[in-house]
């Protein structure tokens, strides 16, 4: 089980981080993930933001449980662009700043890890919808689950199988 922190705010500065979480149309913890990521190298931000994916579908798997649909679907679609987000802060070195940036660089992942990548991100652009709209039902929220979880888990193989190597390599040099 993933490490959680209830942090007190000031009313007001929560209010304002969530404010402008929503300007960026990204959920609470995906933005406080960005904003504690902007100072670390990529490779770094890449393992935060697999972290930070992998505990998002934790919480969704949580939310769901005592019923809070939208809140769960909220916390898929965190997990699946920050997974999205940490690919290609992996790869290229890349940071993806925008739901735009997140559509054009979910087809490097097609490209690269299979069509599959797109019926996921598909899935994970239906929760961003329904935490807006709350349209979906739970049954909709555990498909979507589904499909994000195999998207996150291959990036943080792909990831991890790298940063192994890498340290692998370096420790032989």
């Amino acid at each position: 089980m993933a490490l959680s922190e209830t942090i007190r705010l000031p009313r007001s500065i929560a209010q304002r981080l969530r404010r402008e979480a929503e300007k960026q149309g990204m959920g609470l913890e995906e933005y406080l993930v960005e904003l504690v990521a902007q100072g670390l190298d990529p490779p770094e931000r890449a393992l935060e933001y697999i972290e930070a994916a992998r505990e998002l579908l934790e919480q969704a798997c949580e939310e769901l449980k005592r019923g809070d649909v939208r809140q769960a679907a909220e916390k898929a679609w965190g997990a699946a662009a920050l997974a999205v987000k940490a690919y290609a802060a992996w790869r290229e070195g890349k940071r993806l700043t925008s739901h735009g940036e997140l559509w054009r660089y979910t087809l490097v992942l097609r490209k690269e890890l299979g069509e599959w990548v797109s019926n996921a991100w598909a899935h994970a652009t239906a929760m961003h919808v329904c935490f807006y709209e709350g349209w979906c039902s739970k049954e909709h929220v555990e498909d979507a689950i589904e499909e994000i979880e195999k998207l996150v888990k291959t990036i943080e193989e792909k990831i991890e199988k790298n940063r192994a190597k890498t340290s692998q390599d370096s420790s032989s040099a």
